[in-house]
């Protein structure tokens, strides 16, 4: 049987530093350090991965590639009245991943569209970039789609901010069920932080 387009740039981004990818990579995150931390790009970077994920190339869907810095939460040292186990500066990590971060400054760049999904792009030593598909809740074509008018709903406004992606989920904790996650449902804080 015949494998589909989509099988092979899935295979080709299994390992993105191997094989003819690892150069077309490498050139593209030259370009990516001269653009701006939120670009709206034409077509999706993974092609496979975004249709996975609800996209479609059709007016009011549109697709913004983010960067994030790496790294920890790089906290400024107390200026005094701690002793020094409690100054606690490098280790401390943020509570919402990267992938978060990047859906959320998406979402303030563009106030009037929403967040529909993201996924992982590239990195180097210094930064991650997520590519984010955003979505027109007013766009006829949008409300017409019957796979995508339930993000017209009200109850999805704000979406990016409430955890209710893909990563928002993931980082809230709710991939598992039952035993060792009593604390994460409804949510983290009404468990009393326990969750995390």
């Amino acid at each position: 049987m015949a494998r589909s387009f989509y099988s092979h740039i899935k295979e080709a981004w299994r390992d993105p530093d191997d094989g003819k990818l690892a150069e077309l990579q490498w050139q593209r995150k030259q370009e990516w350090r001269q653009q701006g931390a939120i670009e709206r790009i034409e077509r999706p970077t993974r092609l496979d991965k975004a249709r996975e994920l609800g996209y479609k190339a059709k007016q009011g869907v549109v697709v913004v590639r983010v960067s994030v810095r790496k790294g920890n939460a790089r906290k400024r040292r107390f200026k005094a009245g701690r002793r020094s186990k409690r100054q606690g500066v490098n280790r401390i990590s943020r509570r919402k991943s990267i992938q978060r971060i990047a859906e959320e400054r998406a979402a303030r760049k563009h106030p009037n569209l929403r967040v529909l999904a993201s996924y992982w792009v590239g990195e180097d030593g210094s930064q991650k970039w997520h590519e984010v598909i955003l979505v027109d809740p007013e766009h006829p074509a949008i409300r017409n789609d019957d796979d995508l008018n339930w993000i017209v709903d009200d109850s999805h406004r704000g979406r990016a901010f409430r955890g209710l992606t893909n990563a928002g989920r993931a980082n809230r904790g709710l991939r598992t069920r039952g035993k060792g996650s009593e604390h994460v449902r409804p949510s983290v804080s009404a468990g009393k932080q326990r969750g995390k």
